[in-house]
């Protein structure tokens, strides 16, 4: 297989609170994980910082692996690269023919211990939700999924952490109403009960998680009103004793988000979102989108932690557009994180991938540089972006050299409403 151009993607001007320092980010030009003909929805990825391998998962939609169709009939895939993205396996079944009578999966979420076990959760229906997976030959076998919904007969919107060993794994979901969270301290093989974290009038939910190297372990958040529409809080919840108790923390409030007008759209799809990263000196950064207006378009900002119980005023990354579905990593060395979103500054169905960086803890980022790049290649494509942020996340993960691997959904609509799409992807430093 021929190896990717690399191409330097023009950085734009600088946000608020930007610095040029560091050098001019090149990556590759994007292209689809998977084909035009795939309908993909809710990518991400993840790395093995001790070796070459890189992961990509997606929720495929009306794909199965049972040709009597007693398998899920919307499928998590996971395909590997064992040379830093060069060239990719196919795309695996997580759990499908494992799976029959599973309805559907969606909500993949990856993570890589230090021996290179690759972890999968996902969602097997709403009942029992949230299921763990294993595979040790980089995801072509797994492990038969263990369950950890205790006595909740609905959750969803899982986000998986685990330590660089792997022995401690740690979940958080929603049962539409009340977050909760679960941890595991045998690798996967077993997990707590369900504990509540939350008793306001807020329904919880969670776009990433961290763990510092002192053990702590942060899950970012954002509510929505059990009531209905409103104000948004912006959410921390932490455990700082392996999971036992968990502690919530209102960081910011956003107001209530933008309504989204394609058919079929559910209400909160353009609702605020939270992420964390954590570096190896265990400093913080929060990233979340924000409203001030009912129904505005939301900023991007950051805010800073070296414990996580104090946090700095807001630092504002983003005010161009409508930013959606950001994506937070630390790099290799203490102070670089790496920022991914999307917005549609360029118009209201003119989406595009913007990436930024700094290398002082998040006190300034670089210039945004713009990685959707491609104005043509799929219906949905225009030189002004795209017509839809296709997947309810995105995925960005660093690896031991500093580069960088985002993947990200692009579309025409919604699925909900029978919009299809794509997970793109671009690599690059």
């Amino acid at each position: 297989m021929r190896r990717m151009l690399l191409v330097v993607i023009a950085a734009l001007a600088l946000p608020t609170g930007a610095a040029a320092a560091a050098p001019q980010p090149s990556f590759t030009s994007e292209q689809p994980a998977g084909t035009l003909s795939d309908d993909f929805w809710e990518p991400t990825t993840a790395v093995d910082l001790h070796s070459s391998y890189v992961y990509q998962a997606v929720t495929a939609i009306d794909s199965h692996e049972c040709a009597s169709h007693n398998c899920p009939g919307t499928s998590i895939k996971v395909r590997a690269s064992s040379d830093d993205g060069t060239t990719w396996g196919p795309l695996v079944f997580v759990c499908g023919l494992a799976c029959k009578n599973v309805g559907w999966q969606f909500d993949p979420q990856l993570a890589v211990a230090a021996d290179g076990t690759l972890y999968a959760a996902w969602l097997n229906t709403f009942n029992p939700g949230t299921v763990l997976s294993k595979s040790f030959d980089h995801g072509k076998t797994w492990t038969t999924p263990v369950t950890m919904n205790g006595n909740l007969s609905y959750n969803d919107k899982p986000t998986l952490v685990i330590s660089p060993s792997g022995k401690d794994v740690y979940l958080t979901f929603d049962d539409k109403a009340d977050d909760y969270s679960v941890a595991s301290h045998d690798y996967g093989a077993s997990f707590s009960q369900p504990i509540q974290t939350n008793s306001d009038a807020y329904e919880y939910l969670s776009y990433g998680g961290t763990i510092t190297p002192n053990g702590n372990v942060y899950f970012a958040q954002t509510g929505e009103p059990k009531s209905g529409a409103g104000a948004e809080p912006v959410s921390l919840v932490r455990s700082t004793d392996g999971g036992r108790a968990w502690t919530r923390t209102t960081i910011d409030t956003s107001a209530e988000p933008p309504v989204c007008a394609f058919k079929g759209c559910y209400a909160d799809f353009y609702s605020s979102q939270a992420t964390i990263a954590s570096d190896a000196s265990g400093k913080l950064v929060l990233a979340y989108l924000k409203s001030t207006v009912d129904g505005g378009a939301k900023s991007l900002f950051v805010r800073l932690s070296t414990d996580g119980a104090s946090w700095s005023a807001p630092i504002l990354v983003n005010a161009r557009g409508d930013s959606n579905m950001p994506g937070l990593a630390a790099g290799p060395t203490a102070g670089d994180f790496r920022l991914v979103w999307q917005d549609n500054r360029n118009g209201v169905d003119a989406w595009n991938t913007w990436y930024t960086r700094t290398t002082n803890g998040g006190s300034t980022w670089s210039a945004p540089v713009r990685l959707s790049n491609l104005g043509s290649g799929a219906p949905y494509k225009t030189p002004a972006g795209y017509t839809f942020p296709f997947g309810d996340y995105g995925g960005l993960a660093v690896d031991s050299a500093g580069t960088n691997f985002v993947i990200w959904g692009e579309g025409d609509g919604i699925y909900t409403g029978g919009g299809t799409g794509g997970s793109w992807w671009v690599r690059g430093r």
